[in-house]
């Protein structure tokens, strides 16, 4: 199978395109929760919006980095931050927007970073993987910048990884089995963003160590 038959350079631009946009929304709504200035919303938008294809070009060999050749992809967090900072909804409801916002960009990267990653030439394994990658990347480094623990590594925290790659693991079997189409993608992305709303809603989270027994205080 073709993959740029359903994928041309136009619709994967616009599918990392979007995907940036509701990243750097969340990046910049933290920085509002976190009482950071415009320009201090404006790093965490960019490094939320394009870290995780930063990382993703550079390992498939796609250099110099889209994001460091495309104006659009520079541009975009900056527009989300003159959303966020004039839209911004009221205090406490930002935590509650950042994690909706970064839902749907982790639906979106788990399929835009598969795709572009087995159009560069990997397998199906390696291919979901950069996906996953390229879908928690943005809001590791995120959290970083804002000074907190990426909520990727704390027990305590509800699912965030295994959204992403249950949407890149439903794209490379679409592409196993010649089945990717425009739809098939769309509904991979849902997936995972509807996943990751349960994940919130019901607090699912990932087992810890079996028979775990520490006497340490939780933090």
């Amino acid at each position: 199978m073709q993959l740029q038959q359903f994928f041309s350079p136009s619709v994967q631009h616009t599918l990392d395109v979007i995907g940036i946009f509701v990243f750097a929304i969340s990046g910049a709504l933290l920085a509002v929760r976190k009482n950071f200035d415009v320009f201090g919303m404006a790093v965490l938008a960019e490094v939320t919006a394009l870290g995780g294809g930063l990382f993703r070009d550079v390992v498939i060999g796609a250099l110099p980095p889209a994001a460091f050749t495309d104006l659009g992809y520079f541009v975009t967090p900056l527009l989300a931050t003159l959303v966020v900072f004039f839209l911004h909804p009221h205090v406490e409801r930002i935590q509650t927007a950042v994690l909706v916002f970064d839902a749907a960009g982790l639906g979106l990267f788990c399929v835009s970073g598969t795709t572009k990653a087995y159009g560069y030439g990997l397998g199906l394994t390696a291919s979901a993987t950069l996906g996953l990658a390229t879908a928690v990347g943005g809001g590791v480094l995120r959290d970083l910048v804002a000074n907190e623990v990426p909520s990727l590594l704390r027990w305590d925290r509800d699912l965030y990884a295994v959204p992403a790659m249950v949407g890149a693991g439903m794209v490379a079997l679409c592409i196993r089995y010649d089945a990717l189409t425009p739809l098939t993608s769309g509904i991979a992305a849902v997936t995972a963003f509807v996943l990751r709303l349960l994940a919130m809603r019901y607090h699912w989270r990932a087992p810890r160590a079996w028979n775990r027994r520490s006497t340490v205080t939780e933090e």
